[in-house]
């Protein structure tokens, strides 16, 4: 893709601290005391995972979040939807230690479901990868950083960091682009800010937004 994209930063959500995807993995370890139980606090904990998801081939675009132990593997695939990729209910699927996940099994070749609880799955040090739309996909990695204990309340995942929006620049004039034409962008063209997109010659129509996604330009995605 034809762009000249820098290491995006990100925020921590806790102390404010504006770091690159490598530094923040340090920085939260350091910072996983603010997700435990508070001192003095007697209450009942579980374990959680701490993982971080970004582009296989872009990226700029990432996120660290937590998620409880013992919630099944779907639910990571609702949250990666509703947060980066879901645009026209594609199927998905996960790949987990060389076995093959998916959102919607086929019975009669056997496929894996995601219903299984992900302590069965994972360990601290797991790598392993996640795909949405076999056909036009987005791919994504996928890690546990870290794996610790929080209060036992609640089931939710957390964004705890992602990656602050890449500044892409329009292809014509270098202003910021704010458009991306999807038929374009497989010839590495097609960013476009807006008032280049105005005229461009695929139609106004055929644009899509420019959004913090790696699913940005393809189908019908907008964020």
């Amino acid at each position: 893709m034809n762009r000249k994209i820098k290491k995006t930063n990100g925020t921590c959500t806790f102390c404010n601290s504006s770091l690159s995807k490598t530094k923040m993995k340090a920085h939260l370890e350091s910072c996983k005391q603010k997700l435990a139980t508070p001192s003095g606090k007697q209450t009942r904990t579980k374990k959680a995972f701490l993982i971080l998801a970004s582009g296989i081939s872009m990226h700029e675009y990432w996120i660290y979040f937590e998620v409880p132990a013992n919630v099944k593997l779907k639910r990571i695939d609702s949250f990666l939807r509703k947060t980066w990729v879901e645009c026209c209910g594609h199927l998905s699927a996960f790949t987990i230690n060389q076995k093959i996940y998916y959102s919607t099994p086929d019975k009669c070749f056997n496929d894996l479901s995601m219903n299984y609880n992900l302590d069965k799955l994972l360990d601290q040090g797991t790598n392993f990868s996640y795909e949405y739309d076999f056909g036009s996909p987005t791919q994504l990695d996928l890690k546990v950083v870290l794996e610790y204990q929080i209060e036992s309340a609640g089931s939710s995942i957390k964004i705890l960091v992602r990656n602050d929006p890449p500044l892409i620049l329009c292809e014509n004039c270098g202003n910021p682009a704010t458009y991306i034409c999807p038929y374009c962008e497989y010839l590495d063209e097609g960013w476009l800010c807006d008032e280049c997109a105005v005229g461009h010659e695929c139609g106004v129509e055929m644009l899509l937004p420019v959004v913090n996604s790696p699913r940005v330009g393809v189908c019908g995605y907008v964020g």
